[in-house]
């Protein structure tokens, strides 16, 4: 055979082996699961305890019953138990036991060896094991990632792809938000609006007391708890439209509607906003 002839199918078979070759198999998460009755119906109290390089990892919250494959929830006495969970990253295998719905037990979660290809595919690179064992308790699946990468987020990696899970922000979240106005175009924004509870309905209703605001200040305003409710008790107290940086700063100062009616009790009457919060931050009382 033609020597170069040969070596052509050697490096093209070479090539083929690599491109087929599975990607290196990571050791899988061992640990402890843990299983509570739960207060939303059809629902379980589901824990996951993982230990790795001296420290731990440890997640509980309110799971499906549907995606325990083959766990019977209506058996009742105590059993042993075996059952799995599949996601996109992996799969967990856990065996232990239950009593009227309520147990423990140990698993295993074995990588899928593809996901990290295809979550690449999807905009989303430099997932390493902890990240996609994340993955895997908090069902980051391919398609929220190709579904959340539409929504055209500044800033939103791998890491903020599962706090965006955690916190339940979803493509209709953020659409809802774009309909009132707002840009809703930063990661770090919409998962500190789900965590002071900033929605569509919360700008609305702000907007109806007369207040538009920014993105920074709607956060500032969930924050400190300055309500619709606050700004007419405020504006009641003859203070027509104050302004959005007085009010998170009353909040914040505890100048309260019965702190200005005390004052004026008291003889203190014609003061500005300014100044009663200048009295707050001097100890006045």
């Amino acid at each position: 055979m033609n020597f170069r002839l040969a070596l052509g199918a050697l490096g093209l078979l070479v090539s083929t082996i690599c491109t087929t070759l599975p990607a290196h198999a990571v050791e899988p998460y061992k640990g402890s699961w843990s299983m509570l009755k739960s207060q939303e119906a059809g629902k379980v109290r589901f824990g996951l305890t993982h230990r790795l390089h001296g420290g731990h990892s440890q997640h509980e919250s309110d799971w499906p019953v549907n995606v325990f494959q083959g766990l019977d929830l209506s058996t009742s006495g105590k059993r042993d138990v075996a059952f799995s969970i599949a996601r996109d990253a992996g799969r967990f295998d856990c065996e232990g036991y239950l009593k009227e719905g309520e147990g423990a037990g140990i698993f295993t979660f074995t990588f899928d060896n593809d996901f990290v290809k295809r979550m690449a595919s999807a905009g989303f690179t430099g997932i390493d094991e902890n990240q996609q064992f994340a993955m895997a308790v908090h069902d980051v699946s391919v398609e929220y990632a190709r579904t959340m990468k539409a929504e055209k987020v500044a800033g939103l990696d791998s890491e903020k792809l599962i706090a965006f899970k955690i916190f339940d922000v979803t493509p209709q979240f953020i659409r809802e938000l774009r309909a009132e106005g707002l840009s809703a175009a930063e990661a770090d924004k919409l998962i500190a609006f789900r965590v002071h509870g900033v929605s569509s309905a919360i700008v609305r209703e702000l907007r109806s007391a007369g207040l538009e605001l920014d993105e920074t200040m709607l956060i500032a305003f969930r924050v400190h708890d300055v309500s619709p409710e606050f700004v007419r008790k405020i504006e009641d107290l003859g203070f027509p439209k104050p302004e959005a940086q007085q009010l998170v700063a009353m909040r914040v100062h505890d100048v309260t509607p019965e702190f200005i009616t005390d004052l004026r009790a008291r003889g203190l009457k014609n003061l500005s906003i300014d100044q009663l919060i200048n009295l707050r931050v001097h100890g006045i009382e």
